[in-house]
């Protein structure tokens, strides 16, 4: 790990314990050349994934692209930074305990749409309209009816 300082790579770990969420590890060190005190966010990865694109290209999973995906579709809606970043862990958990090192594209996203539709429904019609490739105001229709038929249950209760 590189000091942001003096951008030595001679540091040392002082403190090492994990987040509240344990999605990550955190670390204080220190540079051994400069003294600059520092913390780090170091995640466990299970395994290197790689994402099958439809177009045949295959192209390492990047966890920033998946956040980013989620933050443009919860766009303005009243959702925490924290529960973005929770998804987020959920999907990459999911697609690294799957036991594939390779993995498409559809399985990414319906990965997401699964869990995207327990935190907010606009967010999850964003993300589906463009997952999907909505083409017509139909499409819309399909998926808010996925929706309607989904919260009918509770409606009963």
């Amino acid at each position: 790990m590189r000091c942001p300082s003096c951008n030595s790579l001679d540091t040392q770990v002082k403190d090492s314990r994990p987040t509240e969420d344990s999605a990550a590890i955190r670390r204080r060190r220190v540079c051994l050349s400069c003294g600059f005190r520092f913390t780090t966010f170091e995640r466990v990865q299970l395994r290197e994934l790689t994402v099958m694109k439809r177009n045949g290209r295959r192209v390492p999973f990047d966890r920033d692209k998946l956040q980013r995906s989620l933050q443009i579709a919860l766009r303005k809606r009243p959702v925490e930074p924290e529960t973005i970043e929770r998804v987020v862990s959920k999907v990459v958990r999911d697609l690294e305990s799957d036991g594939e090192n390779e993995i498409s594209t559809e399985t990414i996203g319906e990965s997401v749409m699964k869990n995207l539709r327990d935190v907010d429904d606009v967010a999850y019609v964003r993300f589906a309209s463009v997952y999907r490739n909505f083409r017509e105001a139909k499409d819309f229709n399909a998926v808010i009816g996925e929706l309607s038929s989904r919260e009918e249950p509770d409606d009963k209760k």
